[in-house]
């Protein structure tokens, strides 16, 4: 298999080729919405999937995600980029039901390496028990990948991603990271053993987070992606509550830090602090700790907004699966309206 030039995208692929909050904040508040009643969610509170009420037990959760590779083997990229499409039903509190692929290719390019890309993509489908049931393609000049997702969920199920309540303990479910790995990697400046960190969790499904999340009192959830930490916790935020972040709590793979301190920084990241400036107050952080918590993740873990008195056994929980890199902390809280969206300390 001839994957020449397949990874010459890396350093802008996955998650960081998301364009910026604010052009989508802005062009979107120009579109006109739905009035619809059976439209639960739509795109104007910036949640992770759209949900349509088909009868009052059984609503379905429609999402697509896609984007150029951020490692260079086509079947791992592959099963990154669909465990990332997928992630939205988790978020939003569902089931996988099934899935279509999004394709773009270079005709000149080796076909066995879009084999790759597809099979990867079609065992991540697998594993979360929906049906893979065709797609679309087109030629381009750079390799693009993802799904769109069809998931189901009862209505009084929804999980939105600001409806959080006072005194809600926040939770993540994956390290942070992975976009400043995955390209000082390509660049041959991160350690592989870090790069296989960053792979095994982003090809890691929320599903199974999820599906024990469902058995907590769990106000909130969005998923960790483009927008960094920072940038999905700002859309958990409404004028009635700020949220406060502990940030020497929060999970990241270590490298990672040693990486900003040297300024590895991504575009993405750069791109998301200028998106929050004003709406985040740090205290005591170091730039390399900042730049961690504005570091665009690729199928990043699931934030989840969780009642206080819940919070210890949830994370108990989590911690008795068979899944890598679940939190064993709390990483923040949802506290009375501040002067800025998020307060940071350390």
């Amino acid at each position: 298999m001839d994957t020449k030039g397949f990874n010459q995208f890396t350093a802008c692929g996955g998650c960081a080729a998301k364009l910026s909050q604010d052009l989508l904040q802005q062009i979107l508040g120009n579109l006109p919405t739905s009035a619809d009643p059976n439209l639960l969610v739509g795109f104007d509170t910036s949640d992770d999937a759209a949900v349509y009420k088909l009868r009052d037990d059984l609503a379905l959760i429609h999402t697509l995600d896609f984007f150029p590779p951020m490692v260079d083997d086509p079947y791992l990229f592959g099963k990154i980029a669909a465990a990332n499409a997928l992630s939205d039903v988790y978020a939003m509190g569902g089931e996988v039901l099934s899935a279509l692929n999004i394709v773009a290719f270079p005709e000149g390019m080796d076909a066995a390496v879009l084999e790759e890309i597809l099979r990867g993509g079609a065992e991540k489908v697998r594993e979360a028990g929906g049906l893979l049931c065709g797609g679309h393609s087109i030629a381009d000049q750079t390799p693009k990948y993802g799904l769109s997702v069809t998931g189901t969920v009862h209505p009084d199920g929804i999980l939105r991603n600001n409806t959080c309540r006072m005194g809600d303990q926040i939770i993540l479910t994956k390290p942070l990271g992975v976009g400043l790995i995955t390209a000082a990697y390509g660049l041959g400046e991160a350690t592989k053993e870090s790069y296989l960190h960053a792979v095994s969790s982003m090809e890691t499904l929320n599903q199974y987070a999820m599906e024990t999340a469902r058995n907590f009192r769990i106000h909130a959830a969005t998923d960790v992606t483009g927008f960094g930490f920072l940038g999905h916790l700002n859309e958990m935020v409404t004028p009635a509550y700020s949220i406060h972040v502990t940030a020497n709590r929060v999970p990241y793979i270590p490298e990672a830090h040693q990486l900003a301190e040297k300024f590895f920084i991504t575009g993405g990241g750069m791109k998301n602090r200028k998106s929050l400036a004003g709406k985040v107050a740090f205290h005591g952080l170091d730039m390399a700790a900042e730049e961690i918590l504005f570091d665009p993740q690729t199928s990043g873990g699931l934030l989840l907004s969780v009642h206080p008195e819940d919070a210890d056994a949830l994370l108990a929980a989590l911690g008795e699966l068979d899944v890598p890199f679940l939190p064993t902390t709390v990483v923040g809280q949802v506290v009375e309206r501040g002067t800025h969206n998020i307060q940071v300390t350390w």
